[in-house]
């Protein structure tokens, strides 16, 4: 219950500073990638404030021998560059490219009744099924 609990409360938060931070605005996502248009830079100090928090959160909860509420870490170690994350890196690119959404910023523009949230939606829910459908076909 704790998890659960302590799960919904980053949850929220995230959502709370994605809104703040205007990452829920497509418009200002839009503007952000738009070099030689309307581009407005302030995304980066966004960005910029996103990696500082991971690295400092890292330095100082690796140095733990397990996280608070759970019995061991979860820390990727692959770093092969294969054709799934390329192609999954460059498609996500694109959408963000077009509709100014990523996952993250579209849950939170739901709640902002966003009107191109109702295009990204179900193009999301449709990628996720396809790419479930795919993974299934190539475990068989």
């Amino acid at each position: 219950m704790l998890k659960s609990i302590v799960g919904l409360s980053a949850g929220i938060v995230f959502g709370i500073g994605l809104v703040l931070s205007g990452m829920s605005n497509p418009a200002k996502v839009l503007n952000f990638l738009d070099l030689y248009g309307t581009f407005d830079a302030s995304l980066i100090c966004v960005m910029g404030g996103a990696v500082l928090t991971v690295f400092i959160g890292y330095k100082l909860i690796l140095n733990r021998n397990h996280p608070l509420l759970a019995e061991q870490f979860h820390i990727s170690t692959r770093q092969d560059i294969d054709g799934h994350l390329v192609i999954g890196a460059i498609l996500f690119g694109i959408g963000w490219g077009i509709g100014g959404f990523c996952p993250g910023p579209a849950l939170t523009s739901i709640l902002l009744g966003s009107e191109g949230i109702a295009y990204f939606l179900p193009a999301l829910i449709i990628g996720l099924i396809w790419v479930k459908i795919w993974n299934n076909k190539k475990s068989k």
